[in-house]
């Protein structure tokens, strides 16, 4: 623990950053040494939490630290806590290391009682703000601390306002107010068994505790699982003297982003509500006004505003979501922050602070989170589509998505799972979390561009429309009215992110082009990578989408994909239940221009990049239809003979080919043919790499090399080419020595490389107990996404050792989907490996993962938090 101490006032200097204060406390801090107007306060540390969260019991000395920095808070404001005459009220809010925007748990103006809301009323001459501060604190604490249900609280006040015929919670009186504090008093004690607590130290003491306990609330952590974030981590507290936009008119709070976080467009970005505090604003309870209509209202603490995000911008170089209230004509900052922000956003914001010299070409490429860059690749509408708009929200997070409508996130959660669905409902709340995860896409009735549904949809890359008035829910019923139409859960209808309409029905989707900041960040990439990217790619459309990616070649060009077309799939099947070699032939000869053909697209679209033809690798079973749908008794018994308890350790890759020798001749003969034909035509000879898969004993690349090669010879002496395999099991890479002397290359095929060394079937595991390991933490990351990099890496590891000891020259690549995420590609790099390859959509991902891993070998590691 950092100098022995667990609390820290925002004054006070200390060398523990996020890690030990948290994001927000660290950001209070700054501003407060940067002299920009903030609440006074202090911060409870991280360690504090991890200690609380081992027991169950504040750690020894915590609570005299408290109190102590109290007592400082009290000297600084001249307000007394607990004081019945002019108490001094703070907030207690939740502060990670990592931003987890609504995840945690906030409880405001802490310290009120009985006796204070009427010397707050007193001292300010507002009662209705006095009351309405302490109606909101009974209900944040009831639902924070005592696990009260929210909505016990909100039906209450919705009640309310039927009965005054008050459209908008500031409608309400004075004494509807006080009347208001009563009926929740009475929910809180019949909920909690108890009255509402009366003394400050008991109500700050309590609320601390449930902060630290809202760390390991189910939606804490499933957002932290979706977002890779430790759990160790804990969060601090902050204890904030309590500053107030709901004291009338000339107050009010808001959210602010230094740029769009839609777009990355400079320039002011955010929300207002007039006579509000700041949960209302992100909770979405009630739908905000533009920022600019805060000039009108209040130009004085405006222009601050304006000049505060100027000065915090271009102190940390980046884009900056700010939270203030205005007190009485009077601009506080609650927090700054790293802004969640879109792909576009990301893109543009870099690419112009590097025009605007607040950051080098290096910074840019290393903030952007490549796995964000997904969002620019996701569908959207189709421009030549005929539809009808149904309704409209706000543009609150873009892309475009179909699905089924479900009401309830547990009903995402569940449905998600095997089909898309589209969340529905008035708002969100962090314990929607699961839900939003497996829908779609999401939309509300209620709440803004800074609501919970649209900052975490924008930081998950999901599109979202939020505050859609003509939008109506009935949860009872499961329905809902879209305009002037009636719609059943489980209707289809379509979401556009980027434009805020909704459509009833499916609408066909196009994907996205690249915009000119994706390409010169990507360009930026490029200069600083020594990973090469190739595409998985099996047809010509394919490698033609790789090309215009940038990919630099084919690292995996799967041939059996090319053998399931309608009018393929008859000759493979007569090949299959040939009698003998001559008819196989036979059969195979009908494939071979079919299969020339095709190579001839691939290498044409590839023209001058090297193309990985990965020869025949599934058992032939997969080729035959069910054994209740043979056609004939022949089939039958065939299908019967092919049968494997378990075929992906079973007759299939280099095996087919020593078994069955003449299907890898046809295919080395096509590929031949089509090299010949397309530099006939072009003038230009294809980089032609064959690969023979699953070898586990040196003999047999040895022998399938030298088929391959005679058969090459046979049709043309003038090709040039290598022959290599993909190495995807344990035993290859442990006496990949061997393996090497007769490889020109190996390609790690790390899907099954997983699964042979697991000891895991991927479908299987996936489907039934791997995402139990990791909601219990038995696996941090599944390993079918992300490398292990500690047993299958080690593999790899090993077998790179001993090629390169048997041969120095050898090529060595990546060709699983392992090839594509971020984490991977930098072991890939570290590893030195020539190239990695990924699906043609992922291509953009491993440019960037790949220049990022180059940089951080030199030192450059910033990552932006909102990237």
């Amino acid at each position: 623990m950092a100098s022995g101490r667990y609390v820290f006032d925002f004054d006070e200097r200390t060398e523990g950053g996020k890690e030990l204060l948290g994001g927000k406390g660290t950001g209070l801090a700054e501003m407060t040494g940067l002299g920009i107007p903030v609440p006074a306060g202090f911060t409870i540390t991280t360690d504090a939490c991890r200690a609380y969260s081992r027991t169950k019991e504040f750690p020894e000395g915590l609570e005299a630290e408290i109190e102590e920095h109290i007592a400082a808070l009290q000297e600084k404001t001249g307000k007394r806590f607990g004081d019945p005459a002019d108490p001094l009220l703070v907030s207690v809010r939740s502060g990670a290391a990592v931003s987890m925007p609504g995840m945690m748990d906030t409880i405001l103006n802490l310290g009120l009682n009985d006796e204070a809301v009427s010397g707050l009323a007193q001292t300010t001459g507002n009662d209705r703000f006095a009351y309405d501060s302490y109606r909101r604190l009974i209900q944040m604490y009831g639902d924070v601390v005592d696990g009260i249900n929210a909505a016990s609280f909100e039906d209450a006040l919705a009640g309310l306002k039927r009965d005054r015929g008050a459209q908008q919670d500031v409608d309400l009186s004075a004494d509807d107010l006080r009347e208001l504090v009563e009926t929740f008093k009475g929910i809180y004690e019949q909920e909690a068994g108890s009255p509402f607590p009366q003394d400050a130290r008991e109500q700050l003491g309590r609320a601390v505790r449930a902060v630290f306990d809202s760390w390991d609330t189910p939606r804490a952590q499933v957002y932290r699982r979706a977002h890779h974030i430790p759990d160790d981590l804990g969060t601090a507290v902050n204890v904030v003297q309590m500053v107030f936009g709901n004291k009338g008119e000339r107050s009010g709070t808001g959210v602010a982003f230094t740029r769009d976080p839609s777009t990355g467009e400079a320039g002011l970005y955010g929300e207002f509500l007039a006579n509000a505090q700041g949960e209302d604003v992100v909770a979405g309870i009630r739908t905000p006004q533009p920022i600019e209509e805060m000039k009108a209202r209040l130009p004085d603490a405006f222009e601050q505003l304006i000049e505060t995000m100027r000065r915090l911008e271009e102190h940390y170089r980046d884009m900056q979501d700010i939270e203030f209230t205005v007190e009485d004509d009077r601009l506080y900052l609650l927090q700054t922050r790293a802004a969640k922000r879109t792909a576009a956003a990301a893109l543009r914001a870099a690419v112009e602070m590097v025009d605007e010299g607040l950051i080098s070409k290096e910074e840019a490429v290393s903030r952007i989170d490549p796995a964000q860059l997904d969002q620019l690749l996701h569908p959207m509408l189709d421009p030549s589509a005929d539809y009808e708009v149904a309704a409209r929200g706000l543009n609150a997070s873009p892309g475009a998505a179909s699905g089924k409508i479900v009401l309830d996130a547990d009903t995402a959660a569940e449905q998600g799972e095997t089909e898309p669905v589209i969340l529905v409902g008035w708002e969100t709340s962090p314990d929607d979390i699961h839900g939003m995860i497996a829908a779609q896409g999401i939309l509300t009735a209620h709440g803004g561009m800074t609501s919970h549904a649209a900052v975490v949809a924008r930081g998950m890359g999901k599109p979202c429309v939020a505050g859609c008035e003509e939008l109506g829910i009935d949860q009872e019923a499961r329905r809902i009215r879209l305009g002037a139409h009636e719609l059943a859960e489980g209707d289809v209808i379509t979401i556009d992110g980027g434009t805020g309409v909704v459509i009833i029905g499916p609408v066909e989707l196009v994907p996205p082009q690249i915009n000119e900041d994706f390409e010169t960040i990507l360009g930026w990439a490029d200069d600083h990578r020594s990973l090469r990217v190739r595409a998985n790619a099996d047809t010509p459309e394919d490698a033609a989408k790789a090309r215009e990616f940038g990919a630099e070649g084919i690292g995996l060009c799967r041939t059996e994909h090319m053998f399931m077309a309608e009018d393929r799939l008859p000759i493979v099947r007569e090949m299959i239940m040939a009698s003998g070699e001559d008819e196989r032939r036979d059969a195979l000869e009908k494939l071979l221009p079919m299969q020339q053909a095709d190579f001839e697209g691939i290498f044409e679209a590839m023209s001058g990049l090297p193309v990985t033809i990965r020869l025949l690798d599934p058992p032939l079973h997969e080729f035959l239809p069910p054994l209740e749908e043979a056609t004939d008794e022949r089939m039958r018994q065939r299908i019967k003979a092919l049968h494997e308890t378990n075929p992906m350790l079973g007759t299939r890759g280099c095996r087919l080919g020593l078994l069955w020798p003449e299907i890898y001749e046809t295919q080395v003969r096509a590929i031949i043919r089509a090299a010949v034909a397309v530099e006939e035509r072009t003038g230009e000879a294809p980089l032609v790499e064959i690969m023979h898969p699953l070898v586990a004993f040196a003999e047999e690349l040895r022998r399938l090399r030298a088929i391959t090669v005679a058969t090459a010879n046979e049709e043309s002496e003038d090709v040039d080419y290598l022959v290599g395999t993909m190495i995807e099991l344990p035993r290859a890479c442990i006496r990949a020595d061997e393996i090497a002397m007769h490889a020109d290359f190996f390609s790690f095929g790390t899907n099954d490389l997983t699964q042979t060394t697991l000891g895991l079937s991927r479908d299987d595991a996936e489907g039934k107990f791997l995402s139990r390991y990791l909601e219990d933490g038995v696996l941090e990351r599944n390993p079918f996404e992300t490398l292990d990099q500690t047993g299958v890496g080690d593999l790899m590891k090993i077998a790179v050792e001993r090629g390169r000891a048997a041969k120095e020259e050898i090529k060595l690549g990546i060709c699983g989907e392992h090839g594509g995420e971020p984490e991977s590609v930098a072991f890939c790099h570290r590893l030195g490996l020539a190239y990695v390859s990924c699906s043609p959509y992922r291509v953009p991902l491993a440019r960037l993962a790949a220049a990022q891993a180059a940089l951080a070998e030199q030192g450059a590691t910033y990552v932006a938090a909102g990237g």
